[in-house]
């Protein structure tokens, strides 16, 4: 089990912190908190040291009862430096939550408390958990300075979006749930093969939703289970990861950037923006095929609509035709196809040569079990000269299948150009 320092910054978000703190006391880690003064506002030590069995430190001025010890270990014989002493005993640095004010610090290189001058005398794994007001988390100045601790070699998680510490507020910025930070702290302490690393990987998820009205609208039964199982296979594997989330209501990873679209239209914008810096396309998405030539501005009523409605319908533009249109050299581009019957392997092969792609994964969705807003998939993988059956399993299985084949693909010399 690890040596994992907490650091917990001044915020509502605070609160996470204490049942961070206990999950991780109960999977066996030992835990050492040191809190801004900010942060005692909102939470109190002695809460963290109840939890911890260990003194909690706020200032660099405090003697440390444990000469820098965690929990478990014995002290050492004399009184180092706290901030060195237990830069130098933790396994991982988490920052949970951040605030704007000591992210600011971290990327200046500032060591004015306890918790900035550990962070720039720790030489190990270092978390970073974003949390705040979504118009601070957004501003330019906090983004330049997110991707600085990224450039030095930080894990910066994604914070959620949903309501936030002022009444009616409603954006980006929630602290992932105590679980997630849990699973991203153990992923920094003991990694999977990386074999991704230093690739951009675009993923699409979810189903898209073309409006009849301001009500209604043309959709589909896609959960976004898929494209989330890949996003998480994916940054497991060390990709930096973004996905195009259509109409998407599942947990957020943290190590993973989205971008929430609703239509077809916003699914292409948001893909056409991302897709030149992407090293992999998987178009996992189900993408409408049509939407109503003309929505109606309002809700249209039975007594407008008469007994029958009469739908005008248009095509949707081929967003993953448009985009293997302009791929550069290099790139490899993943469809999907999802079929009912006999023929959808066929139908899989169809489409890898019509759209010039260099894989499709086929799934038969007559299947009961699989496919629309189920746990498990069972899908055949289409490349140029090989057809590689997956059985029935979870998605998150499927999901290493594809990742292993894109890996072939890229090895191979057989990408379309």
């Amino acid at each position: 089990m690890a040596r994992l320092l907490l650091g917990v910054t001044g915020g509502i978000a605070a609160y996470k912190a204490l049942e961070l703190t206990r999950l991780a006391t109960k999977a066996g880690h030992a835990v050492r908190v040191v809190q801004t003064e900010a942060s005692t506002r909102f939470v109190g030590s002695a809460s963290f040291a109840g939890i911890t069995g260990a003194p909690v430190l706020i200032t660099e001025w405090e003697p440390d009862p444990l000469r820098g010890a965690f929990p478990g270990d014995p002290a050492p014989a004399h009184a180092p430096l706290s901030h060195l002493q237990l830069a130098e005993t933790a396994d991982v640095l988490a920052i949970a939550p951040a605030s704007a004010n000591t992210i600011a610090k971290l990327a200046s290189g500032a060591a004015d408390n306890l918790l900035t001058a550990i962070a720039l005398a720790f030489r190990g794994p270092v978390l970073v958990a974003p949390a705040m007001n979504h118009a601070m988390y957004e501003h330019p100045a906090t983004q330049a300075n997110l991707a600085v601790l990224r450039e030095r070699g930080a894990t910066v998680l994604e914070p959620g979006t949903g309501a936030l510490g002022s009444p009616g507020e409603w954006g980006i910025g929630r602290l992932p749930e105590p679980p997630a930070l849990l699973a991203a702290i153990e992923a920094a302490l003991a990694p999977a093969p990386r074999d991704l690393d230093g690739l951009s990987v675009l993923i699409t998820a979810g189903g898209t939703r073309e409006p009849i009205d301001a009500v209604r609208f043309i959709g589909n039964r896609s959960s976004g289970r898929m494209g989330f199982a890949l996003a998480a296979e994916a940054a497991g594997r060390g990709a930096a990861v973004t996905v195009v989330a259509a109409n998407v209501a599942l947990p957020r990873d943290p190590a993973v950037r989205y971008v929430d679209v609703a239509t077809t239209a916003e699914l292409a914008a948001a893909c056409n923006a991302e897709f030149e810096h992407a090293d992999v396309l998987l178009m996992a998405a189900a993408v409408a095929d049509y939407r109503p030539a003309a929505a109606h501005p309002g809700k249209i009523k039975k007594t407008d609509a008469g007994a029958e409605l009469a739908l005008a319908l248009e095509r949707t533009d081929d967003v993953l035709a448009g985009l293997a249109g302009r791929r550069r050299s290099g790139q490899v581009i993943v469809g999907f196809a999802a079929e009912a019957g006999e023929g959808a392997v066929a139908y899989g092969r169809d489409k890898l040569a019509r759209k010039q792609l260099d894989a499709v994964v086929v799934n038969d969705i007559a299947v009961a079990g699989i496919g629309f807003d189920a746990g498990d998939n069972e899908v055949t993988i289409v490349t140029g000269d090989t057809e590689r059956h997956v059985p029935r399993t979870t998605k998150a299985e499927v999901a290493s299948a594809i990742l292993d084949t894109v890996l072939s693909l890229r090895s191979s010399t057989t990408l379309k150009v």
